[in-house]
């Protein structure tokens, strides 16, 4: 659902709907980011009362309406509000599926189910932005690319239907953590997942930087590459190498962050989707496009499954899903800061200064974390859950 959109929605606001103005233009992820970060805060509350399959299903019942919306859209704001259902939808679906996967993987296998839940849906990514860039190219940009969208939503719906909930294996799973952690109201896992616990909250401002830099690269890099003179297949190629490259390589990043723990592999991707980041800025032709996605796609790899495997870590199984909730909340408010800052960057400075700007800030959040996060791998440990608590 996501991936059809990141080829054919920028120049369907430039050709049909004459947006001009790059800030304007990048309204469509501001509304998805900001519907779907406040879904995922209240996903995870929901989870842990009302269960997981219903949400499942309730977040693909609301993904129907969304590529009929976007075919027939008249004007601008049907645009707008076909992503805000989309953001609410994937607030529900990609919670949930995230939080029943953390329930049944366990402890030792955390990273590769994550990498393994993250693979499966970054991969359809670019297949999606692949496949509606080809057909694009040959139909014209409405209505036969968004049709990829309907299977999408009839799949999705169908599949939901058929999962069992797994509410029940959170509460097996907490055996062995100590009682003081599973006493945590909505307010103190909200404070320690924001700040006030030194893992989760540098979790939270890696995963925000991450789609700060994942917005900018939907909004601004089909433009960039299409003032380079490339066409929408050519665009279309180069959008489904970044969250390809991030999809395949999660199952492995995800199982090695099992084994060597989680710290190390989250501050240098964030280095390498920064540099990855800078050789798209600073290229002109689809070879040094495609180097410098390529270099994104891995990096996002090292950060994306391991910064949930973190939050697994160390939040209590009792009040994981909202920990995961609050953490998903914060990384998806990347979205829109991203396309605000890009946009805004881009309608003063340029489009290579706007994306090199968002460079800058994503090397940094590899130095939070490399200074503030502590390794969270096997974090039942008598000695670390000691230390964990007194901090």
């Amino acid at each position: 659902m996501v991936g059809m959109e990141r080829t054919v929605l920028a120049p369907l606001a430039e050709q049909e709907f004459h947006v001009s103005a790059r800030t304007a233009v990048l309204s469509f992820i501001i509304a998805f980011g900001v519907t779907k970060a406040l879904t995922n805060y209240v996903a995870g509350h929901l989870a842990d009362r009302v269960g997981r399959k219903r949400l499942l299903i309730a977040g693909w019942l609301i993904a129907a309406p969304v590529p009929w919306l976007l075919i027939w859209a008249p004007a601008w704001i049907w645009v707008l509000v076909a992503n805000g259902l989309l953001g609410v939808s994937q607030g529900l679906t990609w919670s949930t599926t995230v939080i029943m996967k953390i329930d049944l993987a366990g402890d030792k296998r955390r990273g590769l189910a994550m990498g393994l839940n993250e693979c499966s849906g970054y991969v359809a990514v670019a297949a999606a932005a692949f496949a509606t860039g080809w057909i694009a190219a040959r139909t014209g940009l409405r209505p036969e690319p968004f049709y990829v969208g309907i299977v999408a939503v009839i799949a999705g719906l169908v599949l939901s239907t058929l999962v069992r909930d797994t509410t029940r294996h959170a509460a097996l799973d907490s055996t062995g953590w100590k009682t003081i952690d599973s006493a945590a109201t909505p307010r103190e896992v909200f404070w320690r997942t924001t700040l006030g616990d030194r893992n989760l909250s540098s979790a939270s401002q890696a995963g925000l930087v991450n789609n700060l830099n994942d917005g900018m690269a939907w909004g601004l890099f089909p433009l960039f590459f299409a003032a380079a003179g490339m066409n929408l297949a050519q665009i279309g190629a180069l959008a489904a190498i970044y969250p390809a490259t991030w999809g395949v390589l999660q199952v492995a990043t995800g199982a090695l962050s099992d084994r060597v723990g989680r710290k190390w592999l989250i501050a240098t991707g964030m280095w390498v989707q920064a540099a990855g980041i800078g050789v798209v800025s600073l290229s002109s032709g689809f070879a040094g496009f495609a180097l410098g996605a390529g270099l994104l796609g891995i990096g996002t790899a090292f950060v994306y499954p391991v910064l949930l495997a973190v939050v697994g870590d160390v939040a209590h199984p009792f009040w994981r899903a909202s920990a995961v909730g609050v953490y998903r909340l914060w990384r998806d408010l990347g979205y829109p800061a991203g396309a605000l800052l890009a946009g805004i960057s881009a309608d003063l400075l340029g489009l290579a200064s706007a994306i090199q700007i968002v460079a800058g800030l994503t090397l940094v959040s590899g130095l939070v974390v490399a200074i503030r996060m502590q390794e969270t791998l096997y974090p039942r440990t008598p000695a670390w859950r000691s230390e964990y608590l007194q901090v």
